[in-house]
């Protein structure tokens, strides 16, 4: 298993090496996001990448919208697309390492960046950022993918593992609305903190 750290990540988004990446919101997301009415609740998006979700989130006036990411690279083009986003909102950390809490998590394409050693431990500290009555809602790859390089996969029934303690499971489908290239690989979750 190679060494998912800082330097990894970095050299990917240097060498341009970032086949999640589709290069604006994806459209389950976008569509969730554009149900939300509250634009006060404290939102993280973790291990964000380039995060056109907090771009998108933000222009549309939510501004309590954090990104965590370990390298500084997308969080640096965050910036650059979207001046006005909060410098303070933009952490350059490690996801596990977080000590704050949240209304909303948006999950996208982190979880399967993971090793997946550290899926329950995710769960937990998923659980343990959440408000009381929290969410963490977003996609997960519903396809075995890879076994030695990120992005991992799995299934619904791997995955209902790890989140049952937490949370109630209020939606875990099939994305109806996602990228064609992802298209009948991709679960649309929607948890609620227990």
């Amino acid at each position: 298993m190679i060494k998912l750290d800082e330097n990894f990540w970095t050299e990917r988004y240097e060498l341009n090496e970032s086949g999640w990446d589709i290069g604006e919101i994806s459209m389950p997301l976008k569509s969730y996001i554009d149900q939300l009415t509250n634009k006060n609740i404290k939102i993280l998006i973790p291990g964000g990448g380039n995060s056109y979700e907090a771009e998108y989130l933000f222009k549309k006036g939510f501004n309590n919208v954090f990104v965590v990411d370990l390298s500084k690279v997308p969080l640096e083009n965050i910036k650059k697309r979207c001046v006005n986003f909060p410098t303070k909102q933009l952490l350059h950390q490690n996801f596990f390492e977080l000590d704050m809490t949240f209304d909303l998590i948006i999950e996208q394409t982190f979880f399967c960046a993971l090793n997946p050693s550290l899926r329950e431990r995710y769960a937990n500290k998923m659980h343990e950022l959440l408000n009381e009555n929290g969410k963490l809602v977003g996609l997960l790859f519903d396809d075995e993918l890879n076994k030695d390089h990120p992005p991992f996969g799995g299934c619904k029934e791997e995955y209902e593992t790890y989140f049952n303690p937490y949370f109630a499971i209020k939606l875990m489908a099939r994305a109806h609305n996602s990228i064609e290239k992802r298209a009948g690989r991709e679960l649309f979750i929607n948890f609620i903190k227990k």
